[in-house]
C-alpha cells in the first residue's frame, strides 16, 4: 500500500510544484504535514451578533468586545485639520455599522473592497451621530458563499496562519481551508491512531481522525473542545513518558555509589560553623543522605531563594563523598562565581584534610596543566570550576558527586558531558530560581526535589522601591548617607558602553559621571564582564574589605556575589531586566542582620504610578498582561520578596517555554497544551505515564507497543538525554 502521508503536498487539488514550495518554505512538505497545520482560532456563529443587539448592548453600557459580519456598501477617506482617516461602512440583515482607522489608511483603503463579505470583531461605540462604530477593528474576509453558508447554518470557521510565504502564490484565507478541508477528506483515514485504547477510553477521548477532523472541520463547539483536549493529552502523556523513562532509569537500571556517613567529621565541620543550620537545611541534608547512601544514583533538585543557604548543603554533601575516598565537582556558570565558591568553601575548610582546586577557562596553560595532573593523579578532592571542567582533557580519578549550580544556565548536554567523566555518580543540581509547580512535574519531574523554604533567622526582608530617573540625585544622597552607617552599594546598569540601538545607561560611561559629581566622595569600582578573572577577583577583593564604597556593575554580578556589608542595590533601566533576573541582582544584597535596599530605576512614570498596588492576574486579560509586562515585572518585584512567588509570576508573564531555558534543555516544546491552564489534563497524564512504565518499562504488553513506537518515531532526539538531570 502507497505512503500516501509522506506523499508531497504538491498532489493535492489547487497546489501544484509552484504552491508546494511556497508550503515547503513553511515547514509543510508531506500530506501528513498539513494534516496537523492547525487552525490558530475559529469564527463561531453562536458567539455572533447583528447590528441591532449590539446597539442594545451598547445602550446598556456594555463595553466588551463583539463580533458582527457585514457586507461592504461605501469607503471613503476623510481630511479633517491636518490629519485624515478612512471610514468604510457595512451592512447586515439588520442596519448598519462603520469601521474608522486614523493609520495605515493606504494600507486599509486598498483591502476593503465594494460587495466583500467581513467579520468584524471589536469594541463597539456609538458616535454623537448615533452610528455603530469600531475603530481600528480585527478583521477577516468571508468568500460570498462562505458567508451566506455561515450565517444560515451556524457553521463554525477556522483560521490558519498564513505567512506570506503563501501569500506570494495566490492562496488566502478561503483558498487555503479548501486545500486543507480537501486534504482532510481524502487522506485522514490513512492516519494512524498513537494512543492506546485503554487510554482514549479511561480519558474520554475521541480518538486521533475524530480529533484531527474536528480540529479542522468542528461540527459544533463542543466536538472542537474535545479535540482540543485530545491533542493536549496525548502531548503531555508522553512528554510524562519522557520524564518516567529518565526516573525508572536511574532508580531501578542504573548502578551508583552507597557513601557511608562520617558522621564524626561532620559534628566537627558543623561545630566550626558561626551559625546553626537551620530546620529546612537539615531536612533537605537529611534527604540527600539517604540518596547518597544508597546504591541508587542520586538525581536530585535542591531549590531555595536567593540566600536560603544552599551552598552549605552542598558542601556537605560534598563532605560525605571526599570522606568516602571520592572526588567532587561543582560547576559554576560564571567564573566570579566559581571563585567565590572556591574562596568560601577553602576557608572553610581550613582545619580538614581536603583538598579544593579552582578550574576555569582564563587559566595560563601551566597553572592550568598542574591542576589537570592533581585531578587525574586523586591529589586534588573537591574540584570547582566553570564550563572549563567538561574539556576533554579533565580527567578525574574517582568522581562520585556532581553538583551543580544555577543549573538552568547550563544545556542537557553539558551537564550530561560533566556527568559522565563518571560511573554514574550522585548528581545534585542546585537553583536559586524556584520551580513552579507545573514545571516541577514536566521539565524538572525526573528529579527528586528538595526545597529550602526558611530563611536565615537574622535576614530582613529587602525593602524594594521603584522610583523614576527624576530621583536619581536623592539616590545617591541615600547612598552616601547610608555610607556613615557602614553600607556598601551595588549601582548596576544593563550594558558596558553605549549602545547606538539601545538607549540603554552603560556601565564604563557612568562609573566615569559618578567619580566625578554625585559620588565623587565615596570610594567606586568598577566591574564587568568584559573584564579578566583575575581583575574581577582583585576588585571583588577590594569590595569584600572595604576598600570599594560602591561598585558599578553589569549583570556579572547576578548570581552567587556574598558581600555581607553591601545592603543598597540600585538597577538602572530595571525594565530591560527578566523578573528572574531582577530577584536574583537584588538577592546580592541583604546578606547580613542589617536592613537591605533594593531601587529599581525606569523611565516610565506610569510604572512608578502603578508599583502602588498589587496586580491581579485573575481580573488581566492575556492582551493586557502582554502589553503591561514590563510594569507588572517590576510591580511584583516591589510587592513580593518570596522567590517562589515570583516564579508563579514569572511562568505566567513569559509562558513554559522560555522559563529557565527549556527549550535548549532536551525537553520537547509544547504545541497544544499549555501547563499553566491545562493543570488538571497535566496530572492525569502524569499518573497515566508513570503507571505504565512503573508497571512496563520496556513496553512489552500488547496495549503498549502503540507508546513505544509513537516514542520512538516522535521524540528519538530527546530519548537520549533521558538519564540526564
Amino acid at each position: 500500500m502507497p505512503d500516501n502521508l509522506s506523499a508531497s503536498v504538491q498532489y493535492l487539488k489547487s497546489v501544484g510544484p509552484k504552491r508546494a514550495e511556497s508550503f515547503r518554505k513553511i515547514g509543510i512538505s508531506t500530506i501528513k504535514d498539513l494534516l496537523f497545520y492547525f487552525p490558530t482560532r475559529y469564527l463561531d456563529r453562536s458567539t455572533l451578533l447583528n447590528t441591532v443587539k449590539v446597539l442594545q448592548y451598547v445602550i446598556n453600557g456594555y463595553v466588551g468586545e463583539v463580533t458582527v459580519i457585514g457586507k461592504v456598501v461605501e469607503k471613503e477617506v476623510i481630511r479633517y485639520s491636518r490629519k485624515q482617516l478612512l471610514k468604510v461602512k457595512f451592512k447586515d440583515k439588520a442596519g448598519n455599522f462603520e469601521c474608522v482607522w486614523f493609520q495605515g489608511i493606504k494600507f486599509f483603503k486598498d483591502i476593503f473592497n465594494e460587495g466583500e463579505y467581513y467579520a468584524i470583531s471589536s469594541k463597539p461605540v456609538l458616535t454623537r451621530y448615533g452610528h455603530l462604530q469600531f475603530a481600528h477593528p480585527d478583521f477577516d474576509r468571508l468568500a460570498d458563499e462562505e458567508s451566506d453558508d455561515f450565517l444560515n447554518t451556524g457553521k463554525i470557521i477556522p483560521f490558519y496562519r498564513l505567512p506570506k510565504e503563501l501569500r506570494s502564490t495566490n492562496i488566502g484565507d478561503y483558498s487555503l481551508r479548501r486545500i486543507i478541508r480537501s486534504c482532510v477528506e481524502e487522506y485522514l483515514v490513512e492516519l494512524p491512531e498513537t494512543l492506546p485504547e485503554f487510554l482514549i477510553s479511561s480519558n474520554n477521548l475521541p480518538g486521533l481522525l475524530e480529533a484531527i477532523r474536528n480540529i479542522h472541520i468542528p461540527p459544533d463547539k463542543s466536538s472542537l473542545n474535545d479535540a482540543c483536549k485530545r491533542l493536549k493529552y496525548e502531548e503531555l502523556f508522553f512528554i510524562e513518558c519522557l520524564v518516567a523513562l529518565k526516573k525508572n532509569k536511574i532508580k531501578n537500571i542504573l548502578k551508583g555509589y552507597a557513601f557511608s556517613t562520617p558522621k564524626d567529621l561532620l559534628k566537627d565541620f558543623l561545630k566550626t560553623l558561626p551559625f546553626q543550620l537551620t530546620e529546612d537545611q537539615l531536612k533537605v541534608l537529611s534527604e540527600i543522605r539517604h540518596d547518597m547512601e544508597s546504591s541508587k544514583p542520586m538525581n536530585r533538585l535542591l531549590q531555595g531563594d536567593v540566600g536560603s543557604g544552599k551552598t552549605i548543603v552542598a558542601l556537605i554533601a560534598m563532605i560525605i563523598a571526599v570522606s568516602n575516598k571520592y572526588q567532587a565537582a561543582l560547576m559554576a556558570p560564571t567564573e566570579i562565581l566559581a571563585m567565590q565558591h572556591y574562596n568560601k568553601i577553602n576557608d572553610m575548610l581550613t582545619d580538614f584534610p581536603i583538598n579544593v582546586t579552582l578550574l576555569i577557562g582564563s587559566q595560563k596553560k601551566t597553572e592550568r596543566n598542574k591542576i589537570l595532573e592533581s585531578i587525574k593523579n586523586d591529589e586534588t578532592n573537591i574540584i570547582i570550576g566553570t564550563h572549563a571542567l567538561l574539556e576533554g582533557d579533565v580527567d578525574f580519578k574517582r568522581i562520585g558527586l556532581v553538583v551543580i549550580d544555577e543549573q538552568h544556565r547550563f544545556g542537557v548536554a553539558q551537564r550530561s558531558a560533566l556527568i559522565s567523566k563518571g560511573n554514574h555518580p550522585d548528581v545534585l543540581v542546585m537553583t536559586a530560581t524556584p520551580i513552579p509547580r507545573t514545571l516541577s512535574m514536566t521539565v524538572y519531574g525526573d528529579l527528586d526535589i528538595s526545597t529550602i523554604r526558611e530563611m536565615p533567622k537574622n535576614r530582613k526582608n529587602i525593602k524594594t522601591y521603584l522610583r523614576g530617573e527624576k530621583k536619581l540625585p536623592d539616590i545617591y544622597k541615600f547612598i552616601i548617607d547610608k555610607r556613615k552607617e557602614g553600607y556598601q552599594s551595588f549601582v548596576v546598569f544593563p550594558l558596558v558602553e553605549e549602545s547606538e540601538k539601545l538607549e540603554l545607561k552603560a556601565a564604563e560611561t557612568h562609573y566615569k559621571e559618578l567619580k566625578e559629581t554625585y559620588l565623587q566622595n565615596l570610594n567606586v569600582g568598577l566591574i564587568h564582564g568584559r573584564m579578566n578573572w583575575k581583575d574581577k577577583e582583585e576588585i571583588m577583593r577590594k569590595f569584600s574589605q572595604k576598600e570599594f564604597d560602591v561598585i558599578v556593575s553589569t549583570t556579572v554580578i547576578e548570581v552567587g556575589i556574598d558581600i555581607p556589608d553591601a545592603n543598597i542595590i540600585v538597577i538602572n533601566d530595571a525594565f530591560r531586566f527578566g523578573l528572574s533576573q531582577l530577584h536574583q541582582l537584588r538577592g546580592r544584597v541583604g546578606r547580613s542582620d542589617k536592613q537591605a535596599y533594593c531601587i529599581l530605576v525606569t523611565k516610565d512614570e506610569s510604572a512608578v504610578r502603578s508599583s502602588q498596588f498589587k496586580y491581579d492576574f485573575e481580573f488581566l486579560s492575556p492582551s493586557q498582561i502582554e502589553k503591561n509586562k514590563s510594569i507588572i515585572r517590576l510591580n511584583a518585584l516591589v510587592n513580593h520578596t518570596s522567590g517562589f512567588d515570583l516564579s508563579e509570576i514569572d511562568l505566567k508573564l513569559r509562558g513554559p517555554g522560555d522559563i529557565f531555558g527549556t527549550k535548549q534543555s532536551g525537553f520537547p516544546e509544547l504545541k497544544y497544551a499549555d501547563i499553566l491552564n491545562d493543570t488538571e489534563l497535566l496530572i492525569k497524564a502524569k499518573q497515566d505515564a508513570f503507571d505504565i512504565i512503573d508497571d512496563d518499562p520496556l513496553f512489552h504488553k500488547d496495549n503498549n507497543k502503540i507508546i513505544k513506537s509513537t516514542l520512538l518515531k516522535r521524540y528519538s532526539s530527546n530519548l537520549k538525554y533521558y538519564s540526564i538531570a
